[in-house]
């Protein structure tokens, strides 16, 4: 049985914004990046000696735009059939995030302020609801989508039975992929403590690599590090009352 190969295609700049090709047995697309760049996708696929025909699925691992901004065209140009979790089916739909962002870090409040965030783009109807951990196998790619759910409720990630794991927004680089191999959030988390438990449960299964949405590849023990000083950072934030939560004042 061949390794499942993770394979960046980089969406804006080098590693802004990252979908990636997984080849198996078939291949599979995990996030189909910001409106208007499906063409780009579907092309880069081809460059890496794929018939972009052949794609078998496109997994979108959450409800925000740049993850899932050309899912449906790219759906059209491959034929794949797109999953996404029920938990985003809302945002998945109406093509938009309708409740404001969380941000986090000063950082973060500045990029909630850009019109980015509040692009829009063509909505969808996912055709594999995905509601709990969820083989590939039938779609050629030996790997489980896990249900990680934090930076947004339906955030999903995809580990490789060789131990990739394809991470999403569970965790990034500094400034949205411009700093190398630190960890760091993403500009927002619905739940930042939900998150960081769905991350550490991901660390747990022992992943060889983190393939992040924003940023080039993290190493699981760094990551790890930052894991245990974040949980820090995020009880001093309870302690004193400062941190907000999706649906819930600041505690």
């Amino acid at each position: 049985m061949p390794e499942t190969k993770v394979v960046a295609l980089p969406v804006l700049g080098r590693h802004a914004v990252n979908a990636y090709l997984l080849l198996g047995r078939q291949p599979i697309i995990v996030d189909a990046g910001t409106p208007g760049s499906a063409r780009l996708i579907h092309d880069q696929v081809a460059a890496h000696g794929v018939h972009p025909e052949d794609v078998r699925l496109i997994v979108v691992t959450h409800g925000h735009i740049d993850h899932f901004g050309s899912a449906s065209e790219l759906s059209r140009l491959t034929g794949a059939p797109i999953a996404g979790h029920i938990a985003d089916l809302g945002v998945y739909r109406a093509g938009r995030v309708n409740e404001p962002y969380l941000p986090i870090g000063l950082f973060g409040r500045l990029f909630a302020r850009t019109s980015r965030v509040r692009a829009t783009t063509e909505g969808f109807e996912p055709d594999v609801l995905i509601q709990g951990e969820t083989r590939l196998s039938d779609f050629g790619v030996e790997a489980r989508i896990m249900p990680t759910p934090g930076h947004t409720a339906g955030s999903v990630s995809v580990l490789t039975d060789n131990g990739d794991l394809v991470a999403g927004d569970l965790v990034a680089t500094p400034f949205l992929g411009f700093g190398t191999g630190r960890p760091a959030n993403p500009p927002f988390h619905d739940d930042r403590l939900g998150n960081l438990a769905s991350l550490r449960e991901m660390l747990a299964l022992g992943p060889t690599t983190l393939h992040v949405g924003h940023g080039a590849p993290l190493d699981p023990e760094r990551v790890s590090r930052w894991a245990t000083a974040e949980q820090r950072r995020l009880d001093r934030l309870v302690a004193k009352g400062r941190l907000r939560t999706r649906g819930k004042p600041a505690a």
